[in-house]
């Protein structure tokens, strides 16, 4: 793999364009190679008239310099060389900074061709300036963040002494730290585990891991004095009640959510686990700041080989020199608070396992695995196996001419399409998937997935696959049509097999066991809870986004609906239901309908209380117009005597609704039509390279935004096409929409975070400083 792609590729995608913009210098440098074979002949011959004559001149001129000894360590033989090798003078200029921008001085910039050379460093000072300023700015930021941790580990361990209470060498700790013995905590200079490693200073700078016996800790502490931390720190603490539970948000109301500590242990152990987390992702941004002045340093450095090597000059190792001297080459703030944070980590919260606390700092990534490929491939062509036979065996048997067809799809295709919905929208989620990761879209990062876990479209497919191969072996073993004729009625087995189908469903879903992915099962099943209690919980992207692919699966709801009534109600056994004429049945059928935009529309409440932005009550109008064009258009379609007063009622608030999202989908969720954008009608930055797939959506979308406008327009049937099956078409193009809209969404939010160069999540903190009130330290 060349570098420039290997480069962008490990890219920290937030940061992209904080890089050194490589492949910009790779075509300046395109640029003075084309010029140079141009006017090769003569630039050969003059080159080697001058090179005889300058070899020459530093042959006499050597003769007549100092001798400096046969021995000499003290200076490089770079060093020795005379000023008229030199190509390039780099210098620093004082800026606004602690530390200046750098300039570079061509000094060939007379010979023929030299502007396209001036040119190049011209452009590359200021790359290298874009990339020293940023770095300065993160590390900078990053010791304030070190600052805020080391302030929240002293009032964890004080919280930790007042609540554990230990005794060492029958000396109470909290009555010596009460004592006062040490102003500050962290003036510390060691660090001694206290009840198995939870106790002890947490001062960044000084913590040595160490793993001692009893007897040896017992010697050290009177060898060196051991003081506990003082306890004043927990007078001026508060600690920060998150609402992260319905009733903290419903006390929150009553309450400020910063309240007094209790002492107790669940206060703790709360505390824990926020400093837990908020230790892994500080130290993921180490990680990723410590990458991303590794590869500017090698960028720099492969860019001047290669301009080395296309003009025939020895100018890199100045350029290098000054890059290593720089803050990006000579800084080690970020792998010495590296160090400190593997230290603090190990010793307060891995009990002194090293293996253990770095495994956690440091997650691996998710090999690939072959056996995954091959399942899915194996259960998709057995799926297809079974479509194939399924279809033979329709014609075979003339199944659609049958006297049993009608009752068949009022009954029994419900039932498996609801099977159907899921697998098609896991499909398009796979396909997200895959174009997320082809374009460089973080998508696990903007979810909130733990490093590790995220599903890849491979796992996808994996599942997708599997639930249809279950459902089309139920399809094909359930195509009988007739009835037994000495019972009048179907096998019960065979009329029960969608019912076990949906049973396995959901037993996989909730099984607690760790088998089929189970980090991702319970992160979906968290986000299903935290729509249905979307008033109570703080709402994050997570959340909406799965809202949103809810209100997609509208007919899927009513599949579980009409499962609920046909096993509970209806005689399955010979296939016959009376749901349509029940008036409780009716009413749930619009209220199924609207749950999944009332997640929305509540969601969207809640965000412009805690957020004063008027958008959100924009879009939450949107929902709710969305909500009255549902129950409006459901209430139309079940008249038997159709009235033009509903039907016009149905047609104006769905042509409100669909014109609504559609204004919402494309101009606020992919953020296009933009007239003033360098790419016509799009938006200035693009992940996708070809314009044309951008219009063809936004076509695409409104298009299938107006299918669910059938049942107003009256096509209720389409020849050869049964009505349920035309329900089903309808509800699977929505699905598909959901699955372009979910790809340009995600898009416009990874854009969003490059922007704002955003790559890490926000970690609440568990203490709250009163003297520093503006902010959470």
């Amino acid at each position: 793999m060349k570098f420039g792609k290997e480069f962008a590729a490990q890219m920290v995608q937030e940061w992209q364009e904080a890089y050194m913009d490589y492949s910009k210098l790779k075509s300046i440098l395109k640029d003075i190679l084309r010029f140079k074979q141009q006017n090769k002949e003569p630039l050969t011959m003059a080159t080697t008239t001058t090179t005889t004559t300058k070899g020459a001149l530093n042959r006499r001129a050597s003769l007549y310099r100092a001798f400096s000894g046969l021995t000499n360590r003290y200076k490089p033989v770079s060093a020795m060389k005379n000023n008229e090798d030199e190509v390039i003078l780099v210098s620093a200029v004082q800026g606004g900074g602690v530390e200046g921008d750098y300039q570079t001085m061509f000094l060939m910039s007379g010979e023929e061709g030299g502007e396209f050379e001036l040119l190049f460093f011209r452009r590359l000072d200021d790359e290298f300036n874009k990339v020293l300023r940023f770095y300065k700015k993160k590390v900078e930021e990053v010791i304030l963040e070190a600052d805020e941790l080391s302030k929240q580990m002293n009032a964890l361990i004080a919280l930790r002494i007042k609540v554990d209470n230990p005794v060492v060498k029958g000396t109470d700790m909290v009555n010596l730290a009460d004592k006062g013995f040490s102003s500050n905590s962290s003036s510390l200079s060691h660090s001694h585990p206290i009840n198995g490693g939870k106790q002890g200073r947490t001062h960044m700078d000084v913590i040595q891991e160490t793993e001692m016996s009893n007897e040896e800790e017992m010697k050290e502490i009177d060898n060196r004095h051991f003081r506990p931390a003082p306890l004043d720190v927990l007078n001026h603490v508060k600690i920060n009640v998150e609402l992260e539970t319905p009733i903290a948000t419903l006390r929150s109301v009553i309450k400020s959510s910063k309240s007094d500590l209790s002492f107790s242990k669940q206060e703790l152990r709360t505390a824990e686990e926020k400093i837990t987390q908020a230790f892994v992702e500080f130290y993921r941004k180490l990680r990723l700041l410590k990458s991303y002045c590794f590869l500017n340093q090698l960028a720099f450095s492969k860019i001047m080989k290669k301009y080395d090597k296309i003009t025939l000059r020895n100018a890199s190792k100045a350029y290098l020199q000054m890059v290593d001297k720089s803050y990006l080459g000579s800084s080690d703030e970020v792998t010495k608070l590296m160090g400190r944070v593997e230290d603090t980590y190990v010793k307060h919260f891995a009990n002194g396992n090293r293996r253990k606390g770095l495994k956690t700092l440091r997650p691996q990534a998710k090999k690939e695995r072959h056996r995954i490929t091959f399942l899915y491939g194996f259960f998709s062509g057995c799926s297809i196996a079974l479509i194939v036979a399924i279809i033979v065996s329709i014609h075979a048997r003339n199944l659609l001419k049958s006297q049993g067809r009608d009752q068949y799809m009022v009954n029994i295709f419900p039932l498996y399409s609801l099977f159907g919905y899921i697998v098609l929208h896991m499909l398009m989620y796979a396909g997200n998937v895959f174009f997320w990761k082809r374009y460089r879209v973080n998508f696990s990062f903007i979810f909130g997935f733990k490093q590790g876990t995220e599903l890849g479209y491979r796992e996808v497919l994996l599942l997708s696959s599997g639930l249809s191969l279950l459902a089309l072996a139920g399809v094909i073993s359930h195509l009988d049509m007739e009835m037994d004729p000495r019972t009048k009625s179907f096998r019960t087995l065979t009329e029960l097999i969608p019912l076990f189908l949906l049973i396995v469903v959901l037993s996989v879903t909730f099984c607690p066991f760790n088998i089929i992915y189970r980090s991702s099962r319970f992160f979906l099943i968290r986000c299903v809870f935290h729509c249905v209690c979307a008033p109570l919980y703080k709402v994050t992207l997570p959340d909406f986004f799965l809202a949103d692919q809810l209100t997609s699966q509208v007919q899927a709801f009513r599949s579980l609906e009409f499962y609920i009534c046909y096993y509970g109600w209806g005689n399955f056994e010979e296939r016959s239901n009376t749901c349509e004429e029940s008036e409780v049945y009716k009413v749930l059928y619009i209220v199924v309908a609207i749950i999944p935009y009332w997640f929305r529309f509540v969601q969207c409440l809640r965000r412009l209380v805690e957020e004063k932005d008027t958008a959100h009550g924009l879009n939450g109008l949107k929902y709710f117009s969305t909500i009255t064009a549902v129950a409006i258009r459901t209430i139309y379609s079940h008249q038997k005597q159709k009235t033009k007063t509903w039907l016009v009622l149905a047609a104006a608030t769905s042509g409100i609704a669909t014109m609504a999202s559609t204004y919402w989908d494309i101009v606020i969720d992919w953020g296009l039509l933009n007239r003033n954008s360098t790419n016509p009608w799009l938006r200035d930055k693009l992940v996708v390279p070809h314009k044309g797939v951008y219009y063809a959506a936004m076509v695409l979308n409104c298009v299938l935004r107006l299918a669910w406008m059938q049942q107003v327009l009256g096509i209720q049937t389409v020849p050869f096409l049964h009505k349920t099956a035309l329900v089903a078409v309808v509800a699977s193009l929505e699905i598909i929409r959901r699955g372009i809209w979910n790809f340009f969404r995600l898009e416009n939010e990874h854009l969003n975070n490059v922007g704002k160069y955003r790559a890490f999540k926000s970690v609440p903190l568990p203490f709250y400083y009163e003297y520093n009130a503006d902010k959470s330290i």
